[in-house]
């Protein structure tokens, strides 16, 4: 074993093989994988081996046609079969709530190019003829699905590692994890000890374990999962015999189970409602090519319901019984990426659907590793996504009720109730009592909307326009006409201070610096000219500043700023804990503002883009004049001791205003009757400032900034797409995010955020579209829930477009 090598990727199962696959690819030759026992020791190797190109992600989506389609590659370098079956897919829909699933499924799949189809259930009887079709009403095909042999896929990505100059060393258990003064690691291992510049956990059952040798506790936990293999069925055998291929794979959701041909029988498994974890707090190390004892009866119901879908199980005699464990993140989604505070650590686990994304993941942190980027918005995936408050007990209630809704619908207004409340603000309690319909985000409780008397707070989960319609169209009118009050805690919230802070977030940050006492608007790039944040960034005083950007990507933004941070001079802390919010907003705030405070806060002496320090009441108060709302309105931080005496404080002062309290379905309806975008939404890694509409918040003339060059290629070139708003011709759905966007009956582009404006009276979207598709007015349409509906590019926001409100 080498003494020393550029990374060293500890776990042999699927991904980690992956990920040192495509390190060698790039031509990192010094690399090395450890594992404890045998390759594919773990899950990969009693895993059912589907594979699948469907995410509600289209980013994860993209990775999973690569790792599909990567398959033959790996073959032709290895030699080592993968045993794939592209044998094409179906989703069976039995619900109509399930039939505007796949529906969506299917538009989101043109904007990645996939050749899905919408079959009948009498189509779909041909493909599958297993099936009784009385219990079903359509479903989708996807050519591009089937099964590949786990061991074989595993090898394959092993030997073309080693082809390409990659070490493997099996039976080499890691024992140690110490951080070197070079910023590398010691891997102390049974078989010896070496050091390596970059470490990638990629441990799979062990993942919590390795990530513990340094600190580390990774949000993720075991569940056994069962599956039944059955003797040959003569269904089965006439099938191939006729068509001369094998049974495509099927999904049955409303019987919760997955299926496909193995050999002259079926495998069939299930995730049931009622899942069971597997060692909750610690993997035994001692744990290899074992299994877990069966437990039929557990997943009896399941199994029932798909014995009666497809009856020819019914006659079929099982021959095993799979129970194994597999990780799963508290989401369902892989945790890639490196980890904040642990340099040149990186994780690749709670890989779930190893055979789907397994290449995929490999690619993009190899992508990371060797570039300092993964080439591509992984937001869904980023190990970033979760905070300190995703504790063990967290993780446990969340992966338990991800498992159990594996195969069930999650609308896109439905907030689900595992470890809730966990983080919640001193005036929860008050926006409780006036019926909040609550949401989280980042483990934060923040109001969505407010019931009115008389009706439960609790929303209808569909895909059409909810309970929730009117009273959310309410609160947007009270904001445009009279005054609103918003909760903004789940806000992220930075401080920068020292000598070198102004000419650090120079550098950092594309816009100009603001002068003191004053805010701006700033897109964040990544060296390829790409949005990685857009902030409010304010400078109180000489040497410090505050940033106020999105909440659920704190820990993502952390990561950034303390990896370009100086040895000295400058900083950088979070007021997660030390500042708590408040927003006024509405014609009537500047009133409701002057009646709780002794200072002069006119349009004059208080313009627009003002911040600053000010007594409400007795209460120290950093203010800002801005709003997402689109009108005037005013940013209130303070210490969380302050919140309640200052939410009273407003709530009397307003009563007579009409001071309406508003969530954030109506903040989202407001602003995209402005078409301002928001974060993980229009202001993502795939997009760059100029196609996003951000060029004036981006200062060229500065000689110096992170992705200056790359984004200035761009405007001079001219973007490939474009950020456009559409008013749609909906009845009663809304565009949500992803649908598809047609010109003239062809493809153009993709929705990014879509709702209901209130305000007026229209369904808007936003979305990207290819730049020579661009033209104002008619001749679009907007793909919902199956239908095309006509579509109008607008030439400027429909509400105040000059901005005067803002700044009257």
């Amino acid at each position: 074993m080498k003494s020393h090598v550029r990374v060293a990727v500890i776990g042999g199962g699927v991904v980690g093989c992956s990920v040192l696959y495509h390190l060698a690819k790039l031509g990192w030759s010094d690399v090395v994988l450890l594992e404890r026992d045998e390759l594919t020791c773990g899950s990969t190797w009693h895993a059912a081996g589907g594979m699948h190109t469907l995410n509600s992600d289209p980013n994860v989506a993209k990775l999973q046609e690569y790792t599909i389609q990567l398959y033959k590659e790996i073959e032709e370098i290895s030699g080592q079969s993968c045993g794939a079956h592209i044998t094409g897919g179906l989703m069976m829909a039995g619900t109509p709530e399930r039939m505007d699933f796949i529906r969506s499924a299917h538009a989101q799949g043109k904007n990645l190019g996939m050749q899905t189809e919408l079959v009948s259930v009498e189509e779909a009887a041909k493909l599958f003829p297993l099936m009784e079709p009385k219990h079903f009403l359509g479903a989708l095909y996807d050519p591009m699905e089937g099964h590949v042999d786990p061991s074989g896929v595993t090898n394959a990505y092993a030997k073309a590692a080693r082809i390409k100059g990659a070490e493997i060393h099996r039976k080499t258990r890691v024992m140690e994890l110490n951080p070197t003064p070079e910023g590398h690691w010691q891997v102390v291992t049974d078989q010896g000890t070496l050091e390596a510049e970059i470490v990638v956990n990629a441990g799979g059952l062990w993942a919590r374990e390795v990530g513990r040798m340094v600190g580390l506790e990774l949000p993720i936990l075991a569940m056994q999962h069962q599956y039944i293999i059955t003797e040959e069925m003569p269904e089965v055998l006439a099938y191939k015999e006729s068509a001369g291929q094998e049974l495509m794979h099927v999904i049955d959701f409303e019987a919760e189970i997955y299926m496909r041909q193995e050999r002259g029988g079926m495998l069939m498994g299930t995730y049931e409602r009622q899942g069971v974890p597997w060692s909750e707090r610690e993997t035994p190390w001692d744990f290899g090519h074992e299994l877990l004892p069966p437990d039929l009866d557990r997943i009896a119901e399941s199994l029932a319901v798909g014995f009666a879908h497809f009856p020819a199980f019914e006659r079929a005699g099982i021959k095993n019984v799979i129970n194994g464990p597999f990780t799963f993140a508290p989401d369902g989604n892989p945790l890639i990426g490196p980890v904040r505070g642990l340099k040149n650590f990186y994780v690749a686990c709670g890989v779930m659907a190893g055979f789907s994304q397994g290449g995929g993941v490999g690619l993009a942190l190899a992508n990371w590793i060797a570039e300092g980027d993964p080439g591509m918005d992984v937001w869904a995936m980023d190990v970033a996504r979760f905070g300190d408050w995703a504790t063990l007990a967290y993780t446990n209630a969340k992966v338990r009720e991800n498992y159990s809704r594996r195969f069930r619908i999650t609308f896109p207004n439905e907030e689900l109730p595992a470890a809730r409340p966990l983080r919640t603000t001193p005036v929860y309690d008050r926006l409780k009592a006036r019926n909040a319909v609550f949401g989280a985000a980042y483990g934060l409780e923040h109001a969505l909307w407010f019931a009115p008397e008389g009706m439960a707070p609790v929303e209808e989960v569909t895909y059409y326009r909810s309970n929730a319609h009117e009273p959310v169209g309410r609160e947007c009118h009270a904001v445009r006409e009279g005054v609103g009050l918003l909760e903004i805690s789940n806000f992220a919230k930075y401080e920068v201070a020292g000598p070198e802070a102004e000419s650090w977030l120079s550098g950092l940050l594309a816009n100009r610096m603001p002068r003191d006492g004053k805010l701006l608007l700033t897109p964040m790039l990544n060296p390829r000219g790409r949005l990685i944040g857009d902030f409010t960034l304010g400078k109180l005083a000489e040497e410090r500043f505050y940033i106020f950007g999105s909440g659920i990507a704190e820990e993502y933004h952390l990561r950034w700023f303390e990896s370009q941070l100086p040895a000295q001079g400058v900083s950088l802390r979070s007021l997660r804990r030390e500042l708590v919010g408040l927003q006024i907003a509405g014609p009537k705030a500047r009133e409701l503002l002057s009646r709780v405070t002794a200072e002069d806060v006119s349009n004059q002496a208080l313009p627009f883009l003002s911040f600053r320090r000010m007594d409400l009441g007795m209460l120290p108060v950093l203010l800002g004049r801005i709003s997402f709302t689109g009108e005037l309105g005013y940013e209130l931080w303070v210490a969380p001791e302050y919140q309640l005496a200052l939410y009273d404080l407003l709530v009397e002062a307003g009563e007579d205003l009409g001071l309406t309290h508003f969530g954030g379905r109506a903040l989202h309806s407001l602003r995209l009757e402005k078409g301002f975008g928001a974060w993980t939404r229009e202001y993502t890694p795939d997009y760059d400032p100029i196609g996003a509409g951000m060029g004036r918040f981006t200062d060229f003339r500065k000689n110096a900034f992170v992705g200056r060059d790359a984004a200035m290629k761009i405007r001079d070139d001219g973007p490939a797409r474009k950020l456009c708003l559409f008013t749609v011709e909906a009845e009663d759905a809304d565009a949500v995010s992803d649908e598809p966007i047609f010109r003239d009956g062809e493809w153009a582009g993709f929705v990014t955020s879509g709702g209901y404006g209130h305000c007026i009276g229209q369904s808007l979207a936003l979305g990207y579209v290819n730049s020579d598709a661009i033209e104002p007015g008619g001749g679009y349409a907007i793909e919902i829930l199956g239908h095309k509906r006509p579509a109008t590019l607008l030439a400027e926001p429909p509400v105040d477009p000059k901005g005067e409100r803002l700044r009257s």
